[in-house]
């Protein structure tokens, strides 16, 4: 089946591509009762937003949201929850002396193998600009988890070689990299400064985490709660690698090392004295705090002259003109979080039905 939807219980629908009327999403299963707040919906589209800082695309688009239908004097109904983002700066007519050629990293010759067809303007449904119906759906699973005590952060933790030293989350928002290492910020913005004069682009390591998540959510086998937060996380553009926990370090530790001692909490509970499991044991939650990372390539988009061939095998050479990131960490903030919402969201409604 055509792959616009995610989740299960609390399941979303985005449509919608880079250069056409807009973008939306429909989530189904949210339920009745919700005081949705509008402004907080919004916030977290201004963070995603294209044009909010030079480590941006130059595009300007408002990303104002509509809301449609599922929502009565403030509160969510428990039908259709249909929100609406309108493109308002599309400039289409940067891809007319390309859209015959393959951009190298893009998925234009994929599509066109699939399809047979494809909408050559800023790459259409490929766009990461599709990622803000996400947002907004995330926005919405985040004010339900908050009614919970659940709690998302998410940060630049890495951008090529440079890498946050220290953990100040009060750091994030105070800088354009969201680095929550404000002397590493400052590094990082000169490295993008340095690579947009190459006409080029850096890839890097944004950081997710999930407080306050209950233990029981994901199930056995197929349906684990890593798998389902590496489905979400590999579904968002531009993603290479997903580690949760300590991941790929995992791999150079002894047991000993990497096993998480059991203990038991001052409210009683049972915890560990570590978290190398990411908050993850079986596939299922264990109360400690969820920790993801994700890799991101740098942007396919350059000014750079590459080698290409186009719709007939022929070579050519291209330049990518137009408005594009330089990196995507600072907007894939956002983004991770709205996903990993989105996940804990729908497994807290499944894990309702799992037990008398």
């Amino acid at each position: 089946m055509p792959g616009n939807s995610f989740g299960r219980l609390f399941r979303i629908s985005t449509w919608g591509e880079s250069h056409g009327a807009g973008l939306g999403v429909v989530i189904d299963g949210c339920p009745a009762g919700l005081d949705l707040d509008l402004a907080a919906i919004q916030a977290q589209l201004d963070r995603r937003r294209v044009g909010q800082s030079r480590m941006t695309s130059a595009r300007r688009e408002p990303d104002e949201v509509e809301i449609l239908s599922g929502v009565f004097e403030g509160r969510t109904t428990g039908t259709a929850l249909a929100m609406l983002i309108r493109n308002t700066n599309a400039r289409s007519s940067d891809y007319d002396a390309i859209k015959h050629l393959y951009r190298p990293g893009h998925a234009d010759h994929s599509y066109d193998a699939k399809y047979g067809f494809r909408d050559y303007r800023g790459g259409g449904r490929s766009s990461a600009r599709e990622t803000a119906a996400r947002v907004a759906a995330g926005a919405v699973a985040r004010q339900i988890l908050a009614t919970m005590g659940i709690s998302l952060v998410a940060y630049t933790l890495s951008l090529g070689h440079l890498k946050a030293q220290i953990i100040d989350e009060n750091e994030i928002e105070n800088n354009i990299m969201r680095c929550p290492d404000p002397a590493v910020a400052e590094q990082m913005i000169a490295y993008v400064d340095q690579a947009r004069r190459d006409l080029d682009s850096l890839g890097g390591v944004v950081e997710v985490k999930a407080r306050g998540v209950p233990s029981g959510l994901g199930e056995p086998v197929f349906d684990k709660l890593d798998a389902l937060i590496g489905h979400a996380m590999f579904s968002i553009p531009a993603i290479k690698s997903v580690e949760i926990g300590s991941g790929i370090e995992a791999g150079n530790a002894r047991g000993s090392q990497n096993n998480d001692p059991f203990i038991q909490r001052a409210d009683g509970s049972i915890g560990t004295s570590s978290n190398h499991a990411g908050g993850i044991l079986g596939g299922i939650s264990s109360s400690e705090e969820i920790v993801v990372r994700l890799t991101a390539k740098p942007p396919a988009s350059i000014a750079q002259e590459q080698t290409t061939v186009d719709q007939a095998g022929e070579p050519a050479t291209i330049v990518v003109k137009g408005r594009h990131d330089p990196t995507v960490l600072p907007r894939l903030v956002p983004v991770a979080e709205a996903m990993l919402a989105l996940v804990l969201v729908d497994c807290i409604l499944q894990q309702r039905a799992a037990r008398l």
